[in-house]
């Protein structure tokens, strides 16, 4: 009786556990049921939500997206219409078009409070060191944090033979990753640079983690900006890739200590 008393324990602990690691988890991105397609060809777009760059299909709300685009050479189009609320976190779109098509989506704030370690503990996993540096200085490592955070993500797949300079469209997302270099004309063991702008400007300094994922491994690097915000990889092997950055500042809004903005960008081969 007390092995089962044991057992039943330790199962709800691990499932307590689990719960409590999805609910803290970071990284939000979109990621497609492949990367190269025909054109004319339907593309699935699943919405993830998650660690190492393995996750859960996001519950898609609508209300929840500033906004959600669709682009393609000088064609562009808005795609929150075509959501559905509930189960259907996924959306299809006909790759009509030869070339680079360019998504973007871009949510509303969400809020979360953290009891003071695990606030810690997230800044420095994600390299936050100028908060850190602040809480430090202020006293405030004993202190819990309120936060507002948005996500702006970017997924990069082809059509076809060719590819275009859609790649390196600003779209004027809060903070947004882009190829210097077109990552569809890239070849295995090539260098890649991106750039990470924050309010339209280079970020400096800060810490961005490249990700792949190959075979049901993942790989992660954590590289620093440059002065100019850019960093620069090696595209090492095939499979799904994503480049992420964390940008946190004092809030501007009542509610909250910080406002953080979370950015992606997805391609693959």
């Amino acid at each position: 009786m007390m092995e089962r008393s044991i057992t039943r324990r330790s199962v709800a602990f691990f499932f307590l556990l689990l719960i409590a690691v999805i609910a803290q988890a970071h990284e939000f991105w979109m990621q497609p049921d492949k990367f190269l397609f025909s054109v004319g060809e339907a593309a699935r777009v699943n919405f993830m939500v998650g660690e190492n760059f393995t996750g859960e299909r996001w519950k898609v709300n609508p209300q929840r997206f500033i906004r959600l685009d669709h682009h393609a050479a000088s064609y562009s189009e808005g795609l929150i219409e075509k959501l559905n609320s509930g189960q259907e976190n996924s959306i299809e779109v006909k790759l009509e078009k030869e070339g680079t098509h360019l998504f973007v989506m871009q949510s509303t704030n969400a809020f979360t409070e953290l009891a003071a370690e695990e606030f810690n503990e997230y800044l420095k996993e994600d390299g936050l060191d100028d908060i850190l540096a602040f809480r430090q200085k202020n006293n405030q490592m004993d202190k819990p944090a309120r936060e507002f955070y948005s996500r702006h993500t970017k997924l990069l797949v082809k059509a076809g033979e060719k590819s275009d300079d859609t790649y390196k469209k600003v779209v004027g997302l809060p903070l947004e990753i882009i190829p210097v270099n077109d990552p569809y004309k890239a070849k295995r063991g090539d260098a890649i640079t991106f750039q990470v702008l924050y309010e339209g400007k280079p970020l400096q300094f800060a810490m961005v983690k490249v990700w792949n994922r190959k075979d049901g491994i993942t790989f992660t690097q954590n590289i620093y900006t440059m002065k100019d915000g850019t960093i620069e990889t090696r595209l090492s092997n095939t499979g799904s890739w994503m480049v992420s950055c964390v940008k946190m500042v004092p809030a501007r809004e009542e509610g909250a200590d910080w406002q953080s903005y979370w950015a992606s960008l997805v391609f693959g081969y």
